[in-house]
């Protein structure tokens, strides 16, 4: 069950710009008279087409529009009943009636989970924020495989003062907390998503290394392996070939687990203001972005990206327990 709900995921953040109600780019369209609404809130939304190529439609939302004197007015949701404010004729094609342009550019939109605080579709940031954690996820553990695998590797094959250096290495970088080594190392390259990747990728390998470190120093001492010597075969190969297929089962839990921490990790970032930089949507900033209206009567704006990421890190801890019990790894 969690592995399809991982699999749903997955289709949801790949296709995230199809499926999304505000399809614009990070679903920044904002709608700033309809703030914080609940959710099933329904408005009329008028389009004001783009007045470039490059530049993306303008959405109001609106009560009513009027014609007068050739001319066109609109009244703004939360706007005084009396205030009609004009709207350029030139943003529409020429020669357009006024039943036309209500026709073709006023719709009925409804905000599945509300609205945010500056108007934007709480539903479409959700989708879209689903793709900063799963890349998130994907990236850390990638580079913590690389990089654990090889230290641990090394380690626990040659032994000897090469074993000694990497073991401090993996116990000093293991004795500082997880969280501050992030925060130093995205201050260190900026603010930005692409920075947290890299930040939490390289503080995920040291799990990893002292794993495959342990498997590598049992394994090396098999029969099958020093008959490879024996035979001749260099050690790069030995490890390649006899050595680390082993270890891949164990591999496989603990990447499932550094997935599930790398989620957390970011979303914590994105909660203190240095992962992923607004408008860029991260379910960790939204939370950011709204807790206080957990106190104001409106805390969906909160759990409901708090939901999604305990859900999915959820999902990827019970995959990871299943495929213990399913390879009985040993670590």
């Amino acid at each position: 069950m969690s592995f399809l709900y991982i699999i749903f995921m997955v289709f949801v953040a790949i296709s995230a710009y199809w499926i999304a109600p505000d399809n614009t780019p990070n679903a920044n369209q904002m709608h700033l008279s309809i703030h914080s609404k609940p959710p099933g809130f329904s408005s009329k939304i008028l389009i004001l087409p783009s007045s470039s190529v490059h530049s993306v439609s303008e959405e109001l939302a609106i009560d009513s529009l009027k014609w007068v004197d050739k001319k066109l007015f609109f009244h703004a949701q939360g706007t005084p009943q009396t205030y009609f404010q004009p709207i350029d004729l030139k943003r529409f094609p020429s020669n357009l009636s006024f039943h036309e342009i209500k026709e073709q550019y006023i719709k009925d939109k409804t905000f599945i989970l509300g609205t945010d605080k500056y108007g934007r579709d709480l539903l479409s940031r959700v989708i879209i924020g689903s793709r900063i954690s799963l890349s998130i996820g994907f990236i850390a553990v990638l580079i913590s495989l690389l990089i654990g695998v090889l230290i641990g590797s090394i380690a626990g094959y040659f032994g000897g003062i090469t074993d000694k250096f990497l073991v401090w290495l993996i116990n000093v970088i293991w004795s500082i907390p997880t969280l501050l080594i992030v925060i130093g190392i995205t201050l260190a390259l900026g603010k930005g998503y692409w920075q947290v990747f890299i930040a939490v990728g390289l503080t995920m390998w040291v799990e990893v290394a002292r794993v495959v470190r342990g498997q590598v120093i049992s394994i090396k001492e098999k029969t099958y392996i020093q008959a490879a010597r024996v035979l001749g075969f260099t050690n790069f190969r030995i490890l390649l070939k006899h050595v680390l297929p082993i270890v891949i089962p164990p591999l496989i839990v603990i990447s499932a687990a550094n997935f599930a921490s790398a989620i957390l990790i970011e979303s914590g970032l994105s909660f203190l203001g240095i992962g992923a930089q607004p408008p860029v949507p991260s379910w960790g900033g939204m939370i950011k972005d709204h807790f206080r209206y957990i106190l104001l009567g409106k805390p969906y704006l909160a759990i409901v990206p708090g939901l999604a990421i305990m859900s999915l890190v959820f999902s990827f801890m019970t995959l990871g327990n299943s495929l213990r019990d399913a390879l009985d790894v040993k670590t």
